[in-house]
């Protein structure tokens, strides 16, 4: 089926209280595998690559946006669930807008480095321009910790209840981001989340809300999350960590033959081995969301 309004799946999560989940890609077979778990649980999802990676100026190569739009596009084509595409965390306006010309249908803007001020601006004119396309937006406020080195770098700054309702009537986003203890890019360990604090925020901001760092959530305050108005959990690094453990499994089996490495797509397949390995991670996860079964919208 062609993509679905996100919206329409935002407004059916959170009529019924679940959590649509969207687990990061990176390539066709990560992408495969969150499909394959979509599809096994009957959920609707939403498929996307992460924008601040692939517009980052350290790059070796630069990346070619509308390939990835064209991809995510596709998989939601021939996908028997309904599916949305999201541009996740783009510090880079000029690369959001060309997310937008290129089909994605939710983009985020999201740039930890900018003044409050600066940010606002130029989301209410992402906002004009999202909207001008039949796509969603997503923005960010409060700064999330990250676990990137092992040790979470508690520099983060927690979402303001008063300042996150102000700004979104200001923008007149769809889905705001809330920093409530979640963590990105946890190596290890769980946390949980600042319940008291989020319900603050519910109090001030009726528009639906989103969580990443979904992986160091813990299960029990993720589903009390959900059930405030959380409508969309992001998960990426247990997606990457299984990923790159299948595939060294996977070498270590050894081939002489190239083919059966890569592209025959029997046991010692690394692409099959990848997308196995995502496959399984979302299935770990999803059912924690209350989506299972949700796909007939």
């Amino acid at each position: 089926m062609p993509l679905k309004p996100a919206l329409d799946l935002v407004r059916d999560a959170r009529a019924k209280e679940y959590a649509l989940g969207y687990f990061e890609s990176w390539n066709l077979e990560s992408l495969q595998g969150v499909l394959d778990a979509a599809e096994q649980t009957d959920s609707p999802i939403i498929l996307g690559f992460n924008g601040d990676f692939m517009s980052h100026p350290d790059r070796r190569l630069p990346e070619r946006l509308r390939c990835y739009a064209a991809l995510g596009k596709a998989a939601a084509s021939g996908a028997a669930v309904p599916c949305a595409l999201i541009f996740n965390e783009c510090p880079r306006d000029d690369w959001v807008r060309e997310a937008l010309l290129s089909g994605f249908n939710i983009v985020m803007p999201a740039d930890p480095e900018a003044s409050y001020e600066d940010y606002l601006d130029r989301v209410k004119a992402l906002t004009r321009l999202a909207h001008q396309y039949g796509a969603a937006i997503e923005a960010e406020l409060g700064k999330l910790p990250c676990g990137a080195g092992g040790d979470v770098q508690d520099d983060s700054s927690m979402t303001d209840p008063e300042v996150a309702g102000y700004f979104v009537r200001a923008t007149g986003v769809d889905l705001l981001a809330v920093s409530v203890g979640n963590v990105h890019v946890m190596l290890q360990g769980e946390r949980d989340l600042d319940l008291e604090r989020l319900a603050r925020i519910r109090e001030q901001v009726s528009t639906p809300l989103v969580l990443h760092g979904g992986t160091g959530i813990t299960a029990a305050t993720l589903r009390e999350a959900i059930r405030m108005g959380v409508v969309k959990v992001n998960y990426g690094t247990y997606l990457k960590q299984r990923y790159l453990k299948a595939l060294g499994l996977t070498l270590g089996k050894s081939s002489l033959n190239p083919h059966e490495l890569l592209g025959l797509g029997a046991d010692l397949d690394l692409m099959v081995a990848g997308r196995i390995a995502v496959r399984d991670a979302v299935l770990e996860r999803i059912d924690l969301l209350g989506c299972c079964g949700r796909a007939k919208i």
